[in-house]
């Protein structure tokens, strides 16, 4: 069981097109399936036992939507990493992290992931094979890092299990900073690891375990069993597919979500 989970939802200023398109003040804030999606995110956490949820935000209507989860709010700093650098600080490891955008999260997502994180480990992360993805949400876009054992996908799901992660928040800001552009994030592995990158001969689980090494802590993978894990929502496309896709349930199992 994880004593503690943050949920990032700040912002990183201006409006935000997505909850204008929706009609809401943030994105956080918009309704799925009857209820905000911050809401929902906090309800899944808790479903997955986590006893202690925190919400960063810099925005009082999310703090307030937190509130009435029964999450507790923190301030949000100037982007995701230095968020969650505040929050590890002052809630301390291990901590689970997802964000106020994942409007599917699923708790048997969050114990499952939690229960095969690898002993000895300071930082671990969900990825979703593109086959998977593909196959469970046609024809949403996301971004994937190309390796030698298939296309991968982030979910949002991150442990730092142990103190020593904050070592590695750093390189996550520099990472943050390249989401877009992958090839940059690569890059970072040095000579002998981009050859073999380039060689196609590279696999994801070792490329975040050198990154792992260079910032001092022990850094895994673990793969998604349902590629939903990797849908999260910043696009009208995104939005739409996750109301239709909750709406497809049946009415318990949308509550259980």
């Amino acid at each position: 069981m994880i004593p503690c989970a943050l949920v990032l939802a700040g912002s990183r200023g201006g409006d935000d097109p997505l909850a204008v398109h929706a009609g809401v003040t943030d994105k956080a804030l918009i309704e799925i399936g009857g209820r905000e999606m911050l809401v929902r995110v906090v309800e899944a956490l808790r479903a997955a036992g986590v006893r202690r949820v925190a919400v960063s935000a810099n925005s009082a209507a999310v703090i307030g939507a937190a509130g009435r989860a029964g999450a507790e709010g923190l301030p949000a700093a100037d982007g995701p990493s230095a968020s969650t650098a505040l929050a590890l600080e002052a809630l301390g490891a291990p901590l689970l992290v997802t964000t106020g955008d994942h409007g599917l999260l699923r708790p048997e997502w969050v114990a499952g992931f939690v229960e095969r994180v690898p002993d000895g480990v300071d930082v671990a992360v969900l990825l979703a094979r593109r086959d998977l993805v593909e196959r469970a949400a046609p024809g949403t876009r996301r971004t994937y890092l190309r390796f030698a054992d298939g296309h991968w996908s982030g979910c949002n799901l991150f442990l730092l299990a142990t103190p020593r992660a904050a070592a590695m928040i750093s390189l996550w800001q520099e990472v943050e900073r390249d989401r877009k552009r992958p090839w940059r994030i690569v890059r970072r592995l040095g000579p002998g690891l981009l050859l073999r990158y380039l060689l196609g001969r590279l696999t994801l689980a070792d490329a975040v375990g050198h990154l792992g090494r260079r910032a001092g802590v022990v850094a895994a993978i673990v793969a998604a069993d349902d590629g939903l894990a990797a849908v999260d929502v910043d696009t009208p496309t995104d939005l739409d597919f996750v109301r239709a896709r909750l709406a497809a349930q049946p009415s318990a199992s949308r509550e259980r979500t």
